[in-house]
């Protein structure tokens, strides 16, 4: 189900054929912004709007993962109180979706296989930070995924050489595309992606749950 207004949140559905409640057209330019928002903060809120004004993306869905395979599941927070969180940070286009637990996905791999087989008019484009890319070489099918989408990387803080000399960097070096490029990266064949520097947000997940903690204790 669509809700219309600024901040559209699609919730599951628990029966009948697959709705993924995203109503997306041919042509569009659709920014895919994964992750667990464990919590949500202004520096994902950075790297969304670095990408669409850099990009000229429609709007983007921030697919929020039911639980990240690489991370604890006694630091995540519940799905619902994750997608919550992430309201105040989206633009007036964006979607939150919960896509990824309507499909039963773990791994993003499986994501854009069914989001590219349901919408396979749509450009699709990857977004993650910097800090991702770092450790980017850790996901299930990762030269899958870079074959499959172009990605979109925006600079975070602390990671500048590591992300740029990371296996993923170096593997695909042939086909990153210079910043000045990026507003055609859309419209690229996969692999294609560029690295977005520009000013950096220092805010993080991992503090702001150290910071919570620290608070109860």
């Amino acid at each position: 189900m669509w809700f219309a207004g600024p901040a559209p949140i699609v919730h599951s559905l628990r029966c009948g054929a697959l709705r993924t409640g995203l109503h997306l057209e041919r042509g569009m330019k659709i920014g895919l912004f994964g992750g667990s928002f464990n919590p949500a903060h202004e520096g994902h809120a950075h790297v969304a709007e670095t990408a669409r004004r850099r990009l000229g993306l429609d709007r983007i869905i921030w697919l929020v993962s039911p639980q990240n395979p690489l991370k604890s599941t006694r630091d995540t927070a519940p799905l619902s109180e994750r997608i919550a969180a992430i309201k105040p940070f989206i633009g007036p286009k964006d979607i939150i979706s919960d896509f990824e637990t309507r499909i039963n996905a773990t791994y993003t791999l499986d994501t854009l296989r069914a989001l590219k087989a349901r919408y396979p008019g749509v450009k699709f484009v990857w977004i993650m930070g910097g800090d991702s890319l770092a450790s980017f070489h850790r996901w299930r099918g990762w030269m899958q995924i870079a074959r499959m989408i172009p990605i979109a990387i925006v600079s975070r803080p602390g990671v500048l050489m590591k992300s740029r000399l990371s296996p993923t960097a170096r593997r695909f070096a042939h086909y990153r595309y210079k910043e000045r490029e990026a507003h055609i990266l859309p419209d690229k064949k996969a692999p294609a992606w560029v690295y977005l520097k520009g000013p950096l947000h220092n805010a993080s997940s991992t503090a702001i749950r150290a910071q919570r903690l620290s608070a109860k204790n």
